[in-house]
């Protein structure tokens, strides 16, 4: 390790082109489309026939809750949902309370910036997922502005308690029909990545090593759905042999069919048997995985630590958008709160690029509300079918690319609004572009203002982990016999670390004032672990011995 002082990362250029490109939509984005209509519309359609869609905004906070944990294993889903409902009412109960003791505005956007930081961590740290803190910061963020008693806080805590029930049910109702649907699909994601690498290095394509750190990424997070399941039933340990026989074609890309493992992740996709895939040195393999399984996940104060910039950043943009918005006089100043918590991602690049597509996709939302506002003004109903529809249109598009997602999610918030009475389209639009625009300028400059010094730090840990992990498989690989399962434990480790070191090697990346970050360090790391990795590989033994159907 050089002990010269690495220079300070001066400010970067920040990136337009590429910003606002439309992707691919999510494999699954129909899930928290579908999910989000039938949880928001059962309770909104039920208070809208007993005339009470002022209550809705109570209700909503519990029924966005079905926004998240698709991705999970059931078991995992039920515990992360509970969570994300318990972080709600949470969330809801001090706005609600805080609303009740005072009508300060500026009480209100202190505790609503700092509750926003306190979602952004929590959220960060438990790795929960998209939505993300965003739909927390909205809801509390609302709340925290409306008119309220301490005797009513009671009666709409409930409300938000049985629709989150009620989400809950329906984030967990397909397992009833396809019980290992997640796990089947993040093996499948994996298989196709790594297929991907392994055709790319017989063609020595350009982005080599960008591919192949999507491809590890790809493993890395099917062995977390694996690992987050409790028994580990027959199809459950069919999985995990294709999640090792993907690993495998990481190691050694030259001596893997692609096709064959496009063909078992196509198999994955519809609802028929696991492929089987039987693998030299199998026990040794599984053995591994309980080893990993024992290891358990890092407390949650220690994943808290290395966020604290984060938070801070979000706790000062917040708060000075929700100032500025004030003091121009705008009356809802939650939206500048909300726009600048919506911001905040990895690191200053990043939250550039989000804020751009924030304001574009706000903007355009509001000329969609104008469009809108008429046909929903017809009468409740048509208000609330409008919500719902927009409800979809946002999940189905937001997977593409923030900005189309914020272009329903715009007129959305703007039509809620309306749940207590129709107001004057006018005003409503013209505090939206303001807020928008001063929440996204605010909340950017505070970004800046709070530098993140431990990026550097958490590259030296990153580094530091991926030489040990290194050092320790290779003197594994060199022993004549090594433990039983204790090479597999190894090797996956030393995989878990190249994955966490390309993601914070890129979280670095995009910082400004900050250690230049060590690339050749970095670099070299990268290519002596999968070095490594191919050659536990070998060591091991593990190649395909036949696949037949399970």
């Amino acid at each position: 390790m050089s002990s010269a002082a690495p220079s300070p990362t001066p400010a970067r250029r920040l990136p337009l082109a590429g910003v606002l490109r439309v992707g691919r939509p999510s494999d699954i984005w129909f899930k928290p489309a579908l999910s989000v209509v039938v949880a928001v519309g059962v309770p909104n359609l039920t208070l809208l026939a007993l005339g009470r869609l002022d209550l809705a905004m109570y209700t909503m906070a519990g029924s966005l809750c079905a926004l998240y944990a698709h991705n999970l294993p059931y078991a995992a889903r039920a515990r992360a949902l509970t969570w994300v409902v318990l972080g709600m009412l949470a969330s809801v109960a001090v706005a609600l309370v805080t609303a009740s003791l005072t009508s300060s505005a500026v009480v209100l956007v202190a505790v609503g910036a700092l509750l926003a930081a306190t979602q952004k961590a929590l959220c960060d740290a438990t790795r929960i997922g998209p939505p993300g803190p965003v739909i927390f910061a909205f809801i509390s963020s609302a709340a925290l502005f409306t008119p309220q008693t301490l005797g009513q806080v009671p009666a709409h805590l409930a409300l938000a308690a049985a629709a989150g029930t009620w989400a809950w049910l329906i984030g967990m109702a397909p397992g009833l029909v396809r019980p290992h649907g997640p796990e089947r699909r993040a093996t499948a994601r994996a298989l196709n990545a790594a297929a991907t690498y392994a055709e790319t290095s017989v063609t020595a394509s350009p982005g080599r090593e960008r591919v192949r750190a999507a491809a590890a990424a790809a493993v890395h997070a099917a062995w977390q759905s694996l690992l987050a399941t409790g028994a580990r039933s027959e199809p459950r340990r069919a999985l995990e042999r294709l999640v090792v026989r993907a690993e495998v074609a990481l190691a050694a890309p030259a001596d893997t069919d692609a096709g064959l493992l496009r063909t078992w992740a196509r198999d994955l996709r519809g609802s028929g048997p696991v492929p089987r895939v039987e693998l030299a040195s199998a026990a040794d393999e599984l053995l591994g995985v309980d080893a990993e399984r024992a290891a358990g996940r890092r407390p949650l104060a220690d994943r808290l630590g290395p966020l604290l910039p984060l938070a801070l950043r979000t706790a000062l943009g917040c708060a000075l958008a929700g100032y500025v918005s004030l003091a121009l006089g705008v009356g809802r100043p939650y939206w500048a709160l909300v726009t600048a918590a919506s911001l905040y991602q990895a690191n200053i690049t990043l939250t550039w690029s989000r804020g751009v597509q924030r304001v574009v996709g706000n903007l355009v939302g509001v000329l969609l509300f104008a469009a809108v506002a008429p046909l929903a003004h017809l009468g409740p109903a048509a208000l609330v079918l409008c919500c719902l529809a927009f409800n979809f249109g946002a999940e189905a598009l937001i997977s593409r690319n923030y900005w189309l997602g914020s272009i329903c999610v715009t007129p959305m918030a703007l039509l809620i609004t309306e749940f207590t009475g129709f107001q004057q389209p006018g005003e409503l639009m013209t505090d939206r572009i303001v807020d928008t625009v001063v929440g996204a300028l605010v909340g950017f400059a505070g970004a800046v203002a709070v530098t993140n010094r431990r990026a550097g730090d958490r590259i030296e840990n990153a580094l530091d982990t991926v030489e040990r992990a290194c050092e320790h498989a290779a003197r594994l690989i060199a022993a004549e016999r090594p433990g039983p399962g204790a090479l597999e434990a190894a090797r996956r480790r030393l995989a878990t670390a190249l994955v966490e070191l390309r993601a914070t090697a890129d979280a670095a990346a995009g910082e400004w004032w900050q250690r230049a970050v060590p690339e050749e360090r970095v670099l070299q790391a990268e290519r002596t672990g999968h070095r490594t990795l191919a050659t536990a590989v070998r060591r091991q033994g593990l190649h395909v011995l036949e696949g037949t159907r399970a």
